[in-house]
């Protein structure tokens, strides 16, 4: 049984690093330097994505909300992707979707950094003209060996990422966490797919090749189908004072799946595959053939599998 653990942070200081994601390499380090070697070692930590606390909701239960500042039970495989999806489709249609793709900047001394919070107007009746949203990280941490997760409050509060962490930037607050079960999920809308065909969606960048000592090559996984040719992306991998070159295919990407046993398939794509996995490179999703990308979370009706788009972009 492979017992996942799932963090919600509340980003309290401006951040200065990659505006799309904190890594999963720098959430492990930042973990990594609170435990004993033998405790740190088998931790795998997926990359941390950028969520607004705002109101949203769970489309694939038929419209339950929520508020993204906490947790939400996960049971279903679908549910591992609430926070997951860059389009944020959990979002209230209603909510001012575009600006909560972007930060705020903030210039210090010329270093821009991301402000934690941002403000958004309301309309003059209301009794407050602006309300305050606050950026959250949410990612999932897991662990090679049985009694490492989970992770106590006391490791994982006023963690520090980004560049700046000896100046205060990129401090989080724990918010919330939960662990659950990997084999214990519902996996039925894989192995109720009509046609039982699937398409993979990268959701970070896949490592071929790496520079850092040790790190094996891969070749394109022989059960991704694909019929064009795949984007590549240079990463850079940080440790300490040393940068090693990581050549990637790009996250954001769907391929054909080739595989034959989807469920399996699906549970490596939380754990990451590949090199590097364990800094949150090689995460993807499974899904349907033709499953609909765009469904908002005002129309939790329109969560079929469809190949006609039912929202916007």
């Amino acid at each position: 049984m492979t017992t996942i653990q799932e963090v919600l942070f509340e980003l309290e200081t401006d951040y200065y690093g990659h505006p799309y994601y904190v890594s999963g390499h720098a959430l492990y380090t930042a973990i990594a330097r609170r435990l004993d070697d033998d405790v740190g070692q088998p931790l795998c930590v997926s990359n941390g994505t950028f969520i607004p606390g705002e109101y949203g909701t769970v489309v694939s239960t038929g419209g339950s909300s929520f508020h993204a500042t906490s947790l939400e039970p996960v049971e279903t495989y679908d549910d591992l992707f609430r926070f997951r999806d860059p389009a944020q489709r959990w979002l209230l249609d209603s909510r001012p979707r575009d600006a909560h793709n972007t930060f705020d900047l903030q210039s210090h001394g010329g270093r821009l950094t991301f402000a934690p919070t941002c403000q958004f107007g309301k309309p003059p009746q209301n009794q407050y003209t602006k309300r305050t949203v606050t950026w959250h990280v949410h990612c999932y941490i897991h662990a090679h060996g049985d009694g490492v997760v989970p992770l106590s409050e006391n490791v994982l509060d006023g963690l520090r990422v980004g560049g700046g962490r000896n100046y205060g930037f990129g401090e989080l607050q724990l918010t919330d966490s939960q662990t659950f079960e990997l084999e214990s999920l519902d996996y039925s809308r894989l192995t109720d797919a009509t046609g039982g065909q699937f398409e993979i969606e990268l959701l970070s960048p896949y490592v071929l090749q790496s520079d850092h000592h040790g790190a094996d090559d891969q070749s394109v996984p022989w059960w991704w189908d694909s019929s064009h040719e795949l984007r590549r992306r240079q990463e850079q991998l940080v440790v300490g004072d040393d940068v090693f070159d990581v050549a990637t295919i790009d996250h954001g990407q769907r391929v054909s799946y080739a595989g034959t046993e989807p469920v399996s398939t699906a549970k490596n794509g939380i754990r990451r595959v590949g090199t590097h996995s364990k800094f949150g490179f090689g995460e993807f999703r499974l899904r349907p053939a033709g499953d609909n990308r765009v469904t908002w979370a005002d129309d939790p009706s329109s969560f079929v599998q469809s190949s006609t788009p039912s929202g916007g972009a």
